[in-house]
């Protein structure tokens, strides 16, 4: 299979593996589809036979996890933006990556425990902001309060 054009690069200090490994079992349409060992020691303090890159998909999304070292960390610069259905599935997802060392934030942003950022965002939100005027406005104000986001509340927001 040949490689994607363009490729996703997450910087993890050394749990790359297992940062995927987590995704794959808690998002759809998400696998590990590679692991690679370093060849020799790197820059960082990585190590000849240690995990150097891991090769998965995130909700399809194709990206490499990169074990470089604690030199770099993550913000809320960029995030994984997750549509999600229902309460249910919005619950699931936002309780895996906060039950697993995450952090809740706010408006529906959340961090897992290697401390990428994830917006777990029910559909119903980002129509009704598609939509704008008074809905966005309504869904809009009702969404700010909230760290993850409570379908009905934007459901009775939307209908004023």
């Amino acid at each position: 299979m040949p490689a994607a054009k363009n490729t996703v690069c997450i910087w993890y200090d050394s749990e790359a593996e297992a940062a995927a490994n987590f995704y794959a079992q808690t998002f759809p349409d998400t696998k590990v589809t590679a692991v690679h060992q370093a060849p020799s020691d790197y820059p960082g303090g990585g190590k000849k036979g240690k995990v150097l890159t891991v090769e998965f998909t995130v909700a399809g999304i194709p990206c490499i996890g990169l074990n470089g070292g604690p030199q770099f960390k993550h913000s809320e610069a960029f995030s994984f933006q997750i549509a999600t259905d229902d309460q249910a599935e919005t619950d699931r997802l936002w309780n895996a990556i906060v039950g697993n060392g995450g952090q809740e934030s706010h408006c529906g942003w959340c961090k897992d425990r290697w401390g990428i950022n994830w917006q777990i965002t029910p559909r119903v939100l980002t129509d009704a902001m598609a939509q704008g005027g008074d809905v966005a406005q309504r869904a809009f104000q009702a969404m700010m309060p909230m760290k993850k986001i409570d379908v009905a509340a934007i459901e009775k927001a939307v209908r004023g």
